[in-house]
């Protein structure tokens, strides 16, 4: 009798053990389903508004689709992971062996892993929800549980089916000087990738972000949006199989980019994909992006909640032409303006090689020809000036007419057979970062210039190159295809020791402006420079573009000078302020270069940025008219704190026509129960602001009707000391305070 019930006890436990069970993965206001049993493999069931799981059975929008499939069972289907196991054989069949539960403070972990069935292979799939925000985090770890390598041909991050009818497709593309280009496309049959084969620049034509509309096109206040970034500093591949006219939902894979990346996977190793940020939002894709934007500054950018600086960076007034004298002219210039950090840029360094374009990077010691007195004295006199001091480094990279070269030749990546291909200069070329050696180099960069001056505040930490040479003579024969990965995670390596050693230390991501707009990136830095491109028309459209994903305390937008250096463009000083103050606002120029009055107005303007960047920075972005859309003569947006207190709008009027029509701008965001003083931000002449400053206006009727900013509308017939070469009546431009009242 015992034996029986003990015989009963154990298949009901098997039984148990191998019973399907869906698993909710929810945030406040998503969710993602998944069905696991035992021995089958994991189905992906409903992603999108948080619902009983009843409606979402019984309207039929729920699903029953292989959640993350490996090449080898239905071949001719989309396919997460292609592995050549150490056999020789590509087919894999995962099932699922196991599924955790696990909660941190900020996070609900869902953790399922699926093995092979026949070979020492798993693949763990992590899903993180967060508690505070609707953004759910996908990834997945391969594990060589064998003695022999395998070969990964393909090993995505993260598999997300979605069911619609149609489907509309947003992302942001470019080149040097016109990042984060809007487009929008209907996602036809096919097949649609984002990817980038640059090396070292994740975001040059294509940024590794997306949003897709699942019943119709993109809206900003309407419509089911599925918003995606994938947060990995290398190149990455985003893909997009529409199979529809065969019943099939549309599937989105997401991951590094495997094209001349196989991936040798020695025995009892594991390699951990990067992650794939996802948030879900009914509200169209203002929704979207303000749930990444508040996840970002609250979970992932360092110092995420932390006030940016107002800086001056040196590279547009002097380019390389740095000297001692110059450098303190500029300080105590910007000082009086009521600057907070100034920014030494490329032309401080080299002796044997002092630093050109084409020789001495690498050669981190300062130049005694140029700054003869030193770093140190330059901090002195930027404390006495009451501002901080900030030095531009390049430490990943190398000119072949250096010592560092000439000490090193075999740090960097070239091929033995063949001459390497160079870039800036005609002489750069990329340390190797996948040798130890070279990271400890890299951070002994860092590391050096702060112990010799530990009062430096900020690093700009730039990159101009592509991986040109894929050959790395440190990593073996057999592995030589691991090179784009392994080169990043030694970055990240390096990145990971620097900010260990300097937690506080402000670093700048830069890279020919803003080929490195990556989420991979933001555990390590505060901020990233958003293009080369500083004249401000084309500003509007690159940070317009930038701020779907990224929030405004992580873009840097400098005011360049009256004749931008890049398109010789003349543009007013207002408006050149007005819109540095969509972001992070900071100076490319020389301050001495303004006259009287121009000093005077800037004063103000920093002085009114100084008083709602926490607002900007902060706030909820809301897009009022696009400059993309329309007759794009208009460009407007506002931040709204969450308490609804405050709240700050820019209008952007660009081109001007003789029949100007009237714009009306209808605000978002506002407490409709609530009245309104609104204010403008330094007004073009002091004491003179326009029409609407002092109106108090209800929540609900600025947003349900709107206003027409008059001054915007009409010719200009006022003249101002700024505008000395003729009245500008293209590129003008408004800020409004609102206040609750």
């Amino acid at each position: 009798m015992k034996r029986i019930l003990v015989t009963i006890a154990t298949t009901l436990l098997a039984v148990a053990s191998l019973a399907a069970k869906d698993y909710k993965v929810s945030t406040p206001n998503s969710m993602l389903v998944l069905t696991a049993e035992e021995g089958q493999p994991l189905y992906f069931r409903y992603y999108g508004i948080k619902a009983d799981m009843t409606d979402v059975f019984s309207s039929y929008r729920a699903m029953k689709y292989e959640a993350f499939r490996a090449f080898g069972t239905h071949c001719s289907l989309p396919s997460a992971c292609i592995i050549k196991h150490s056999d020789g054989d590509n087919a894999t069949k995962l099932v699922v062996e196991g599924v955790e539960e696990t909660s941190t403070d900020t996070q609900n972990i869902l953790t399922v892993t699926l093995k092979e069935i026949a070979r020492p292979l798993k693949v763990k799939l992590y899903y993180k929800a967060y508690k505070d925000c609707d953004v759910i985090k996908m990834s997945a770890e391969y594990i060589n549980e064998g003695k022999k390598p395998i070969i990964l041909q393909k090993y995505m991050s993260a598999a997300l089916p979605v069911k619609s009818e149609e489907c509309w497709l947003m992302h942001i593309d470019g080149e040097h000087g016109s990042e984060n280009n809007e487009t929008f496309e209907p996602l036809t049959e096919g097949v649609k990738v984002l990817s980038t084969m640059e090396g070292g620049f994740p975001s040059r034509h294509n940024n590794a972000s997306f949003m897709l509309g699942t019943d119709n096109r993109i809206s900003e206040t309407e419509g089911n949006v599925i918003a995606g970034t994938l947060a990995w500093t290398g190149n990455f591949h985003i893909e997009f199989i529409n199979n529809m006219i065969a019943k099939e939902p549309v599937m989105i894979h997401a991951g590094i980019n495997p094209t001349a990346a196989d991936y040798t996977l020695d025995g009892k190793k594991s390699l951990m994909t990067p992650e794939m940020i996802f948030t879900y939002s009914s509200k169209g894709k203002g929704q979207a992006t303000r749930n990444l934007h508040y996840w970002a500054r609250n979970h992932h950018i360092l110092d995420g909640k932390a006030e940016r600086h107002i800086l001056l960076n040196s590279w547009e007034g002097v380019r390389m032409n740095v000297t001692q004298t110059g450098m303190n002219s500029m300080m105590s210039d910007f000082s009086e303006l009521g600057g907070e950090m100034f920014v030494m840029d490329d032309g401080w360094f080299g002796n044997k090689y002092a630093r050109t374009d084409s020789q001495g990077l690498g050669d981190w010691e300062v130049c005694r020809e140029r700054l003869p007195e030193g770093i140190g004295r330059l901090i002195e006199y930027a404390h006495g000036k009451n501002i901080r001091f900030g030095i531009w480094i390049e430490p990943e990279m190398v000119n072949y007419k250096s010592e560092l070269y000439e000490k090193h030749p075999d740090w960097v990546l070239k091929n033995e057979h063949f001459d390497p291909t160079y870039g800036r200069g005609g002489t750069q070329l990329l340390l190797d970062l996948t040798n130890p050696k070279v990271q400890d180099h890299v951070f002994g960069v860092v590391d050096n210039l702060m112990k010799e001056n530990p009062e430096i505040a900020y690093i700009k930490w730039d990159f101009n190159m592509s991986m040109f040479n894929a050959s790395s003579p440190y990593l073996p024969k057999s592995h030589q295809s691991n090179l784009y990965v392994d080169y990043h995670l030694g970055l990240q390596n390096i990145l990971k020791r620097v900010r260990e050693a300097y937690p506080t230390l402000i670093i700048q991501l830069c890279s020919s402006g803003g080929y490195r707009m990556n989420y991979g990136f933001m555990p390590y830095f505060q901020e990233m420079w958003t293009s080369d491109q500083t004249d401000a028309l084309h500003r509007i459209y690159i940070q317009w573009g930038a701020l779907n994903f990224y929030p405004a305390n992580m873009l840097a937008a400098h005011v360049c000078s009256a004749q931008n250096k890049y398109t010789q463009r003349r543009t007013p000083l207002k408006f050149r302020f007005d819109v540095a103050s969509m972001c992070r606002m900071g100076m490319e120029m020389v301050p001495a270069d303004f006259n009287e009055a121009e000093k005077a107005y800037a004063k103000r303007a920093i002085s009114e940025y100084k008083r709602l960047r926490g607002t900007i920075q902060q706030g909820d972005l809301y897009k009022l008219v696009s400059p993309y859309e329309g007759r794009r003569d208009y460009a407007s947006l506002m931040y709204v704190e969450p308490s609804k207190e405050k709240a700050v709008v820019f209008v952007y009027r660009m081109l001007f026509t003789r029949k100007m029509h009237q714009k009306i701008i209808k605000f978002q965001g506002l407490d409709p129960e609530r009245k309104y003083l609104i204010k403008e931000v330094a007004p073009e002449v002091e004491g003179q602001p326009i029409e609407l400053d002092g109106k108090i206006v209800s929540g609900r009727y600025l947003m349900d009707e709107g206003v027409v900013i008059k001054e915007l509308t009409t010719e200009s017939s006022r003249r101002t000391p700024y505008n000395d070469i003729r009245d500008m009546n293209d590129f003008r431009s408004c800020i409004l305070e609102l206040i609750a009242q």
